[in-house]
C-alpha cells in the first residue's frame, strides 16, 4: 500500500514539473509582453509553417437599397389587406429606406396600440443617448436612518436569476445586490441597525394615464407607473400586479438587508431624500440601447411608460405622463418627424384615444435608419416566426415572409398593427405600417394573420 501510495505521489510530481516546463517555454516563446498583441502579429516557433490569416468574407450581401414599383406592392398587399376580418378601417404604407415615393392605402389616422413603443423608444434614445443607464441608491439621511431612493430602472429585479434560470437579457440590477452593498457600507461605519424610508418622487402626477381603461390597473394589465419597483410591480409569486410597487420594492430590499446582516427597524416607510444625504451604496441599470431592445422584443408596457417619463424629465424637467408626451412630440419634430394627425397619450400604446397616421411611424422607421443612436430601434424588433412577441405568428401566408420581417406588433380589443421592416426576395429592404382598427372582437386573431399575411407578402414579393 505504501509502495502504491508513493508511486503516485512520484507520478503527480513528474506531472506538475512537466506542467511547469511546459508552461515555461510557451512563456518564452511569446515574451512577457505578448499578452497584449494582436495574435496574427506573434512570429510562429521555428519550423512550423502557418497559412496566412484572412480577412472573412461577408456573411450577407449588402441591402439593396432603392425606389419601389408602387404596382409591385399593390399587387403583394391588395389579397391580404381586403380581408373583411379587418374591418372596415385599413391603414397601409410602404416606403423604401432612403428617398422614394410611398406607397399608401387608406387615409387619415389609427389607433396605434403597442406600435406607439417604436415612437416611445426612439425619442427615448435622441432624449438620452443610448447608453444612459438609470441608478437605484441608497443614501444616509441620519444617524441610523437610510432612505432607498428609485431612479426609474424599469427593470429593477427582486433579487438574481436562481440555480438552474437562464440569465436574463438585458441584465438587471437588483435589490438583493443594493442591499450587500449597502449592509458593507453600513459596517464599516459601525452600524447594525437602521430606519428605513423609500423615496419614489422622481415621478410625478398619476401613476396610471387618465386615458386608459378604469380596469386595467385594478385588473393587473399594468402597474401604476413608479419611479421605484422590482420586477416591474409584479408580485413575488403569482400571476398580476401589486398596488403600491414602491412599497413592494421597500420591503423587499429591507428583507434582504435583513439577509445581509443588517436589522430594518419597524416597517419601511415613504419619505424623501435630504439633498445633501451622502449615498452610500447603488446600483444601475443595463444602458438604455439595451432597455429599448427588450421594450420592442417584448412589447413591455411598464418601462415603456418609464421610457416615456424619462423622456419628461429630460425634455420638459417633469417625469409625468403629460410632460413625456409633449417631450415625445418636441424632440421627434426636431429630429424632422412631421407628426400632423398624430395624437399620444401614453409610451405603450394602451390608450384607445391615441392617433397615428402610417407617415408617421414610416419617418420615425426611417430616421432609425439614418441616426446611429437609434440603431436599437429597428435592432430590437422582433423577427417574423422567430423572437419576442412574432416567436408564434407568421405561421400562414407566404413562407418568405418569415424570418425577413421584423416588426413591432400593436394589440387591443378591435385593434390589430404591424410597423417594421421587411426584405423581398431580391434582398430590397422597406419599411412598412399596417393598422386596422375596427376589427370585430371575433374576428381578433384572424385579423392579427391577415396582418401577418399581408407583411410577409413583402417579403415574398419583388417590389424593386
Amino acid at each position: 500500500m505504501r509502495r502504491a501510495i508513493s508511486t503516485l505521489l512520484v507520478l503527480a510530481l513528474v506531472l506538475a514539473g512537466a506542467a511547469v516546463w511546459r508552461y515555461d517555454l510557451v512563456e518564452r516563446w511569446l515574451g512577457p509582453d505578448a499578452a497584449g498583441d494582436d495574435p496574427a502579429a506573434i512570429a510562429p516557433p521555428p519550423g512550423l509553417d502557418l497559412p496566412a490569416v484572412l480577412a472573412p468574407g461577408q456573411v450577407a450581401a449588402p441591402a439593396r437599397a432603392g425606389a419601389l414599383r408602387p404596382p409591385a406592392v399593390r399587387q403583394a398587399l391588395t389579397p391580404y389587406l381586403g380581408d373583411p376580418d379587418l374591418g372596415r378601417h385599413v391603414l397601409a404604407a410602404v416606403a423604401p429606406l432612403g428617398s422614394g415615393r410611398t406607397v399608401t392605402i387608406g387615409e387619415g389616422a389609427a389607433v396605434p396600440a403597442s406600435t406607439t413603443k417604436v415612437v416611445t423608444s426612439a425619442a427615448a434614445l435622441l432624449a438620452l443617448g443610448p447608453d444612459r443607464t438609470f441608478d437605484t441608491t441608497v443614501v444616509r439621511a441620519g444617524p441610523r436612518r437610510v432612505v432607498l431612493v428609485g431612479g426609474g430602472d424599469p427593470l429593477l429585479a427582486r433579487g438574481p436569476a436562481g440555480p438552474g434560470e437562464a440569465a436574463p437579457y438585458p441584465p438587471r440590477a437588483d435589490v438583493e445586490d443594493l442591499a450587500s452593498r449597502t449592509a458593507a457600507s453600513l459596517r464599516r461605519q459601525g452600524v447594525r441597525k437602521v430606519a428605513l424610508e423609500y423615496d419614489a418622487g422622481l415621478f410625478t402626477g398619476p401613476s396610471a394615464s387618465p386615458h386608459w381603461e378604469p380596469d386595467y390597473v385594478p385588473d393587473g394589465v399594468v402597474s401604476p407607473i413608479t419611479s421605484l419597483w422590482v420586477d416591474e410591480g409584479r408580485p413575488a409569486d403569482g400571476p398580476g400586479r401589486v398596488a403600491d410597487p414602491a412599497l413592494a420594492a421597500a420591503q423587499a430590499f429591507a428583507a434582504a438587508l435583513a439577509r445581509a446582516g443588517v436589522q430594518v427597524t419597524g416597517a419601511p416607510a415613504p419619505g424623501t431624500a435630504p439633498r445633501s444625504a451622502t449615498p452610500i451604496a447603488r446600483v444601475a441599470s443595463a444602458p438604455l440601447w439595451q432597455l429599448v431592445e427588450r421594450v420592442l422584443l417584448v412589447s413591455d408596457n411598464e418601462a415603456a411608460e418609464v421610457l416615456l417619463r424619462h423622456v419628461g424629465l429630460a425634455v420638459q424637467g417633469e417625469g409625468s405622463f403629460e410632460a413625456g408626451r409633449r417631450g415625445v412630440v418636441r424632440v421627434l419634430e426636431e429630429a424632422g418627424v412631421a407628426l400632423p394627425g398624430t395624437t399620444l397619450y401614453d409610451g405603450s400604446g394602451l390608450s384607445r384615444r391615441s392617433r397615428m397616421t402610417p407617415a408617421a411611424l414610416i419617418d420615425v422607421l426611417r430616421l432609425s435608419t439614418r441616426r446611429p443612436e437609434l440603431e436599437a430601434v429597428l435592432g430590437g424588433l422582433p423577427v417574423a416566426g422567430f423572437t419576442g412577441s412574432l416567436a408564434d405568428r407568421f405561421g400562414q401566408g407566404p413562407v418568405e415572409g418569415r424570418g425577413r420581417v421584423r416588426a413591432k406588433t400593436g394589440t387591443l380589443t378591435g385593434v390589430a398593427s404591424l410597423a417594421g421592416v421587411a426584405t423581398d426576395v431580391t434582398g430590397r429592404p422597406m419599411l412598412f405600417v399596417l393598422m386596422a382598427d375596427r376589427v370585430k372582437r371575433l374576428d381578433a386573431t384572424d385579423a392579427e394573420v391577415a396582418l401577418d399575411a399581408a407583411a410577409a407578402a413583402l417579403g415574398a414579393c419583388r417590389c424593386g
